[in-house]
This record gives structure tokens, sequence and C-alpha cells, in this order.
């Protein structure tokens, strides 16, 4: 029973974060009593046992096969027709290398040749058989064919390097392709039983297939106190099948985590056991200074003025969503086709409109900064995944960071950089080193005065943080003789927060002071100013 190849294009694309799943559709009419139909080339990532194949006629599927189609090269025509060039260039290639060789050889013989003729030619002159004119006129002659000779040869070279340049570039989208080289493919063959003569019967054929992923990318947004947050999914695949502009579906399912529920292993406790001191780390690199922001009303920079009502402001689609029990599933508002080159495609999933909380955060002991935070609450239906997110203040990019797992009702912090209008101080007011009556302890007291200047037009909550050392040895006490004004939280390492509220131009001050007795003859380490 020869099979009946039918053609069946992708017209529809589930993708999660690590596969696909795959739709393609065809039609064909058959005659009554048992047929095989061919559907090819299908990539060879295919999960074999994921084939399903549905549709519409009168006719019952007896089953499925998946058979691999062996070819000499690539059926793919992009591929083919690069792989055609490649072979192309590397023939003209040789041919330059050829012909710069034979250059080579011409301009060695002419070198050779004049050396053996100026012998010639000198025995010759001496005894008046040749005339001076003759010398000169061969002199020119071989000179002027050396001179072509050498400008050939640079010629070939130039044109080396253009051809190895464009082959380069081809070898470059053949390596984008890659999954498209392999010349063999599967394909799936169909069996059906087919009830009346001239049926007309349509194919629907889905499978799971490796090598496509997309991953979540996000720009963040403040201007006044609100915060925009705009979702991308970025698509792309190597699985060797191009997909073009169809129904696409971006899903938040993991089918390789979904498998299986957790089980418990032994909970062992064992005696503490001495670790090597970890490595130092190099301390993080601060957001580079916040631009300050545009005056209400005031056009961006760049822009041009224009006369006449303002104009509403651009839009930004945003795809359908189905909510399932523990993923969602977003189709982009536009079809988007992705090839098989590994490229990223983007598509907007979701535009956010989320009120934000701001206050500044300053920790003066590390660096005399205020950095602007803002805290969002996730007040959508959209529980965001993790993922790189680029961080606008107005029109102005401040910051790059990473969002976490982000669910509805939660909130996340998000840092906007340094502003310099708040301004801090850290310094040391008073230190004073004693020794106690008759010598048996040693007392070092210090006192830290902060000052916190809000120079922004608007009230300005400042969240500043300080520490006081710990002990880890009982000959080492510490004691608090001043903290002004009380810190609002405390932890038991020693860590210190307090929350001023500036107005426009106003300042604050923290006074912080303590005490460090040292038993006789305990030397202080870990000090720092």
């Amino acid at each position: 029973m020869e099979a009946v190849e039918i053609e069946a294009p992708v017209v529809g694309v589930t993708v999660y974060p690590d596969r696909a799943r795959v739709t393609r559709r065809g039609s064909t009419r058959l005659g009554a009593g048992e047929h095989r139909v061919r559907v090819a080339p299908l990539p060879l990532g295919v999960r074999r046992d994921s084939l399903r194949v549905g549709g519409r006629g009168a006719a019952t599927v007896l089953g499925v096969d998946v058979t691999t189609w062996r070819q000499a090269r690539s059926a793919d025509g992009q591929v083919r027709a690069l792989e055609q060039r490649s072979r192309e260039l590397a023939d003209e290639l040789a041919e330059v290398d050829d012909a710069y060789e034979i250059e080579t050889q011409r301009g060695q013989f002419l070198a050779r040749l004049a050396d053996r003729a100026g012998a010639t030619y000198a025995r010759a002159l001496a005894s008046g058989d040749a005339a001076p004119t003759d010398v000169a006129a061969f002199a020119d002659s071989v000179a002027g064919q050396l001179a072509d000779s050498r400008r050939r040869r640079r010629g070939l070279d130039r044109r080396r390097t253009d051809l190895a340049e464009e082959r380069a570039a081809v070898e470059r989208e053949l390596e984008a392709a890659s999954g498209k080289r392999a010349p063999d493919r599967l394909a799936a063959e169909v069996t059906v039983s087919v009830d009346a003569d001239d049926v007309e019967l349509d194919l629907e054929l889905t499978y799971l297939v490796d090598g496509a992923r997309w991953q979540p990318s996000y720009d963040v947004r403040l201007v006044d106190d609100a915060v925009t947050v705009t979702w991308f999914g970025l698509v792309s695949q190597d699985t060797g099948e191009d997909w073009p502009e169809c129904a696409l579906e971006l899903s938040t399912a993991r089918p390789a985590t979904a498998t299986r529920v957790p089980e418990l292993t032994p909970w062992y406790l064992d005696r503490v056991r001495p670790v090597p001191p970890p490595m130092p780390m190099a301390a993080a690199a601060g957001f580079g200074a916040m631009p300050a922001p545009a005056a209400p009303g005031a056009a961006p920079a760049g822009a041009v003025a224009r006369s006449g009502p303002p104009r509403p402001k651009v839009r930004e689609s945003a795809a359908t969503v189905e909510q399932g029990v523990t993923a969602a599933t977003y189709r982009p508002a536009r079809p988007v086709a992705v090839p098989a080159d590994g490229s990223a495609h983007r598509a907007t999933i979701a535009v956010l409109e989320l009120p934000a909380r701001l206050d500044h955060v300053t920790a003066p002991v590390r660096a005399t900064e205020a950095h602007l935070r803002a805290t969002v609450r996730n007040t959508s239906s959209h529980t965001l995944l993790p993922g790189p997110a680029a961080v606008f203040h107005g029109a102005d990019f401040v910051a790059a960071t990473r969002l976490p797992t982000w669910a509805p009702g939660e909130e996340t912090e998000l840092a906007l950089g340094v502003d310099d209008r708040v301004r801090v101080e850290r310094e040391l007011s008073r230190r004073s080193d004693t020794r106690a009556t008759l010598g048996s302890t040693r007392r070092r007291d210090v006192e830290y005065r902060i000052s916190v200047a809000n120079h922004t037009p608007r009230p300005a909550t400042v969240e500043v943080r300080d520490q006081l050392p710990v002990s880890r040895d009982e000959a080492v006490v510490v004691r608090e003789p001043t903290l002004v004004p009380p810190p609002a939280e405390r932890t038991e390492l020693g860590e210190l927060t307090w929350r001023l509220r500036l107005g426009p131009g106003e300042s604050g001050e923290i006074t912080l002071g303590f005490r460090v007795e040292l038993a006789k003859g305990v030397e202080l380490a870990g000090w720092r100013e």
C-alpha cells in the first residue's frame, strides 16, 4: 500500500519554557478502503510518543507510525541555497589561490630572467655586440611585467579577503540554521480506513518537539507614583522546522517538572564541623546616578514641538490569557513567525499599571548615597515569571535588574538608582580610649553623627541603615550609651533601621554611640571606624 503524501503546514504552536507543541493540518480526498497518509518532513526532535492524530471526515484512524526519511542533502530550501553558495565560494577561493600561485611563479621567473640577462648584456656591451638602448628596453619590459604581476597579486589578495568574509557570513547563517542542516527527517504515516468513495479527509497532527523555549522579559517604567510593567515573551527555537505566522501561544506550564510529586528523604542531624572561611567577594557595584525628572508638562528630550491639541499616547497590544488550574496560556495579539535559527522574537504578553510606594534607602556606614526605591504591589491577576527587567524613570534608563516570581497580591522592591538630591553624611564625632581603675579593663567610646537632607520638591521617607558591633567573645563587651532617636527596627546581629520623614528642604540627624570594654590583656580584632 503506497503512502499518499499531503501538504500539512504548521497552523499553531504552543511554546513552553523548554519545548513546544506543534499543530499541523492538511486535507486530501480518498476512496473507500485502507490508505496510508504521509505527513513530512517532521523535525528530528519530535517526541514520538507525543504524536496525536485527529480531524474530520468519514474515516477511522487505525494507527500512526513514525518513519525516518533519509536523504543525501537537507530538504530545507534555505539551507540548500546556503550550502550551494558556500561551495561556490570555496571554488572561487580555490581559483583565486591558483591564480595567486601562478602570478607568484611568474614573478619569480621574471626575477631569475633579469638576473641571468644582466650578466649576458654586460658581456655584450663590453664586446660591442649590444647597444645601451637595447639593454634599457629589456629592463623596462621586465620591470613593467613585474609591476603588472604584483598589481594582479594585490588584486587577488583583495578578492580572497572579500570571498573569505562572504563565506564566513554564509557559514554563520548555516550555523544558526544547524537544526535544519541534518539531511534526515522524520515522517508520520497515518493508516486510515475510509468508509465511502471520494471522501474529503481533514487531518490534524500534533506533537511535542524539543529545542524550543520562551523566556519572560520586562520593561518597568516609573512615572510619578505609578509603575507600568510591560511583560514580553522572548520566543526562540532551533527545532529544525520554521514556524510561519500562525496561532502562537505561550504557556507557563512546565511539563518536565510536573510529572512527579516530591518525595521526602531522611532528615539527619550531625555535629558542626569547621569549614574553611569563604573567599572574599567584591562589593556589588551601585547604580549610576539618576537624572533629575523633567518638570511637569515638559516635553521629553529630543521631542519636536507641535501645535494643536495633544494627541493620545501610542497604545501597546496585549495577549489574551486562558488561566488553567496550575498554569496560564497567553496568545499574543498578532501572529509571530519564528524561524529555526535560535534568534529571539519578542511578543507582548501584558501591560500592567501597578501602584507604587516610593522611599529612599541609605547605608552610610558603607556608602553615603541614597537609593530611590519603589515598593510595588502586583494588583493584576497575572503571575509574573522570573526574568530580566530594564528599569526606567520616565524616559531615562536607570537600572537593569531581575524580577523574581511575582504572584498576584505580592509586593516586590525595585531599585531605581542613586538620587543625588537626598544628601547623606556620616562622621565620627567623638572617640576616647580609657583604662579602668587598677587597669583591669580598657574602654573605647565612640559616637557617630548621621545627617540626612531632603533637597527634592516633595516630602521624602528615608530609611537609614547602620549597625552596632556584635561581640563573639565574653572578654569583649559592647554597651550602648546613645541611640538618638531610637531605631524603628533592630536585630540580634546589631542591624539598626531608622525611618526619617523629611519635608522639602528639611534635614534630620541621628546620633549613634556605643562603648566597647576589653578584659585585661585582650587585643581587639575587627574594629573599623
